[in-house]
């Protein structure tokens, strides 16, 4: 099984990712860091180099590898499930987790990563918070295409357990009908 984590930046995809993961015994394989190694350069370096256009078809050509693996648990970028058709693929190949986050905790996780997150460099806290704001409204429906939809705030990885396992009885119910 494929499990994508989506949601925007900050909403805990490799936070949770990982322990969740190890938890079900499964690999970890955060999108950025594939593309990172691809490029071999950060993704700051490969905005600034390549352009935004070039970094969304590298998370496209990613995305689209993970179909010959399994057991994986993917962090992806936040924008990652709004471009091509990224999250008719996740839904095909794989379960999604949108973490539902609300725009002002969003400002406050990301305030201390303004020079590490190449859309959100140089933004006053007010210029980010308009930023993310009009950024969630924009990929809410893609992020609203996920298989679930969980509100994140103070989300453990036993409550993703729960989910996944809920949903997979469902599924296997349905599937015997």
């Amino acid at each position: 099984m494929r499990i994508f984590l989506i949601g925007f930046m900050g909403s805990g995809k490799s936070t949770l990712g990982r322990p969740l993961a190890a938890k079900l015994g499964y690999k970890f394989i955060d999108q950025d860091a594939l593309i990172e190694e691809r490029f071999k350069m950060s993704i700051n370096e490969v905005f600034a180099t390549y352009g935004e256009a070039q970094f969304r078809e590298a998370e496209h050509e990613v995305l689209k590898s993970f179909e010959a693996s399994d057991n994986l648990v993917i962090a992806t970028g936040g924008g990652a499930p709004c471009f091509f058709d990224n999250i008719l693929v996740m839904n095909n190949i794989g379960f999604s987790i949108y973490l539902k986050i609300e725009p002002k905790t969003l400002v406050n996780r990301l305030k201390t990563s303004f020079t590490s997150r190449p859309l959100i460099a140089g933004k006053s806290e007010k210029e980010l918070l308009e930023y993310v704001t009009e950024k969630l409204t924009e990929r809410e429906p893609f992020y609203n295409k996920a298989t679930v939809s969980i509100k994140a705030l103070d989300i453990k990885v036993s409550d993703i357990m729960q989910v996944l396992n809920h949903c997979l009885n469902l599924q296997l119910k349905t599937n015997n009908i």
